[in-house]
């Protein structure tokens, strides 16, 4: 019999990530961090791992930056949510021959037959079934809707073990979908060094001042970033903002976030309120669109607050950001955000202004009440590491694989 290679005896572990880097906004922060932080981990070269990327973002990933690793990167053109992906992704992955795969997001084809891990983020969508957010007519959101709940239930039943990021949302899993709790692993998610950056460009030493300059901003700002879903609840912040600049103009809203539909919503809204204008360098609201973390970085740490009014989050990551840049937070109280952000945060009920407009008095008006939740977030941030979330994500395959090989 023919001796097997060194290479034709690791075991393969794939890595659905064609999410990877800043196209997949929030997630894509998770699945680049889990996906480059594992491959490093592999300290004894047990497994290939083979990684699956959009076209998109395939020349974002450099199997050669991961040294003595065995690593293989497959293009999968194919969109998420669509039918191509319930179809053709299936069988670019039944090519690979691989002992397991990690899907970091609920859209599992329902026709893969290979062992996976699931990680489970939110159910945003069973939480907020609401046409508001899509942008398809009613007939094809309620059907794409009918799909994912499809979609999520035979990803739950057939994951070999389910990851998810807070407490909050496992005990969503388990209430709404009856999974046994025990199958369910909480892993918190890391903060990042926005410095480092994880973006193709990398700017290194910006200077403060030219950034602020570029973005249009100027003096005291409130800083929002993330994307404009409804559930995010940008439209309560406005009109509580318009209540602040009424009574404080000196400070300004910026709104941190890729250019899409919903962020088209609010910019509407933010017109109707006399907030904004468009090519108007003085409108009280600014929109920055997307921004790269070394420049969003300065962006926190320049910010007289971070606001936070989201009505559902299942882990809530940009806040923890704001802090590990000693800005400190304002956070709704709803969801997982208690969990994660414990007593690092001022908390408001999201559905009532006058309790968003009188913490924010509050903190104007006592300077050394905003400094102890800049050193409290600076304590809060150090619970959360990308490297450990990756080492106990590997844990959890190597727990599969050792049971079943």
């Amino acid at each position: 019999m023919k001796k097997k290679s060194k290479k034709e005896n690791k075991i393969r572990i794939g890595i659905d990530a064609r999410f990877y880097g800043p196209i997949g906004k929030g997630l894509g922060r998770y699945v680049q961090e889990i996906t480059d932080n594992i491959i490093r981990i592999d300290e004894n070269e047990d497994y290939e791992f083979v990684v699956f990327l959009s076209k998109h973002n395939y020349d974002e990933f450099y199997p050669h930056d991961f040294k003595n690793r065995s690593v293989k990167k497959v293009l999968a053109d194919v969109s998420w949510y669509g039918l191509k992906e319930q179809i053709i992704f299936p069988i670019i992955i039944a090519k690979e021959k691989l002992d397991l795969i990690h899907f970091p997001h609920f859209n599992v084809p329902i026709f893969c037959f290979c062992p996976f891990i699931l990680t489970i983020h939110d159910l945003i969508l069973t939480k907020f079934p609401s046409k508001r957010a899509s942008t398809l007519n009613s007939f094809k959101y309620w059907f794409k809707h009918t799909m994912y709940r499809m979609v999520i239930k035979s990803a739950l039943l057939k994951a070999k073990k389910i990851i998810t990021v807070s407490n909050f949302t496992k005990e969503d899993i388990v209430n709404k979908f009856k999974i046994k709790s025990e199958k369910i692993k909480v892993i918190y998610e890391g903060v990042a060094n926005l410095e480092k950056g994880r973006d193709s460009l990398f700017v290194a030493k910006l200077d403060k001042d030219e950034t602020l300059l570029n973005y249009n901003i100027s003096g005291k700002y409130l800083l929002y970033v993330g994307n404009a879903y409804p559930h995010k609840n940008l439209d309560f912040l406005l009109e509580a903002f318009l209540q602040i600049y009424k009574k404080h103009n000196d400070f300004r809203l910026v709104l941190v976030g890729k250019e899409d539909y919903f962020y088209h919503q609010i910019k509407k809204q933010a017109i109707r309120l006399n907030l904004w204008q468009e090519n108007n360098k003085n409108s009280p609201v600014v929109f920055t669109d997307y921004v790269p973390d070394s420049q969003l970085k300065i962006l926190y740490s320049e910010a007289f607050l971070y606001v936070f009014p989201s009505l559902y989050e299942g882990f809530g990551l940009p806040p923890l950001e704001a802090m590990a840049n000693s800005c400190p937070v304002l956070s709704s109280n709803q969801a997982s955000l208690p969990e994660i952000l414990n007593d690092a945060a001022i908390y408001f009920n999201p559905k009532d202004k006058d309790s968003f407009l009188n913490k924010f008095e509050e903190i104007l008006s006592n300077n050394e009440l905003r400094e102890k939740y800049v050193k409290l977030g600076k304590i809060r941030v150090e619970k959360f590491n990308w490297w450990e979330c990756a080492r106990e994500t590997l844990n959890t395959y190597e727990d599969y694989l050792r049971k079943n090989n």
